[in-house]
């Protein structure tokens, strides 16, 4: 794909940071493909999605690759497939690594560390930060849950950006992050909730920032 994979343009240090607008675009886009997947006849769990798997054309439209390890999903009266754990760690949902229960819940899981990679410009692991902060999902999930704190994990890139948007897609996060699995929302509730999220870059640039701001 002509951009390559979200993983080099949202963690390079050499290229221009993602804008807010095409980092919820490409939440949005994924989204949609991880909707299509779950919800066809025959369900198919990607299992390992994560920023490296999502490509961008030239306009950003998120596409999925390497479907190398997805999966059938449970069909009829059963809850879960059981499979050798694969997958990425950092990405794969805790009770698919505890288990080998593999259910579409578990593909929300990693969308949810994947959004929550665009709003903070961190890896899901990075060995680089302090012991506490290394792991992405255990660093922010106190913070998702006080809104005083919230937009302290922001990408320090990340430029203008709707206060309300930001908190909008956080606590997106915080309940695809759930340990939970069946409370977890599923994957076209997703693609509906960041819908109104998409904001076109000149909008963003006529002042919507300070507008939400006031309104908060």
């Amino acid at each position: 794909m002509a951009l390559g994979s979200v993983e080099n343009k949202l963690f390079s240090r050499v290229l221009l940071p993602l804008p807010w607008s095409t980092r919820m675009k490409i939440a949005y886009g994924a989204a949609k493909g991880l909707a299509f997947l779950h919800d066809a006849p025959k369900p198919v769990i990607y299992r390992d999605f994560k920023t490296s798997n999502i490509l961008l054309d030239p306009d950003y439209n998120a596409k999925l690759s390497d479907f190398g390890l997805a999966k059938d999903g449970p069909v009829g009266d059963k809850t879960h497939v059981s499979t050798r754990i694969m997958g990425t760690y950092g990405y794969a949902a805790p009770e698919y690594i505890m288990t080998g229960h593999l259910t579409p819940r578990s593909d929300v899981y990693s969308y949810g560390i994947v959004l929550l990679e665009l709003l903070t410009g961190r890896k899901s692991l990075d060995k680089s930060r302090p012991p506490r902060e290394q792991n992405l999902a255990d660093w922010a999930l106190p913070l998702l849950k006080e809104k005083k704190k919230l937009l302290d994990i922001a990408d320090p890139r990340l430029g203008d950006y709707p206060i309300k948007g930001f908190q909008k897609a956080a606590m997106l996060v915080y309940h695809c992050l759930n340990r939970n699995p069946k409370a977890r929302p599923l994957m076209r509730d997703i693609v509906d909730s960041l819908e109104p999220l998409q904001v076109a870059p000149e909008v963003l640039s006529q002042g919507t920032t300070l507008t939400l701001i006031a309104d908060n």
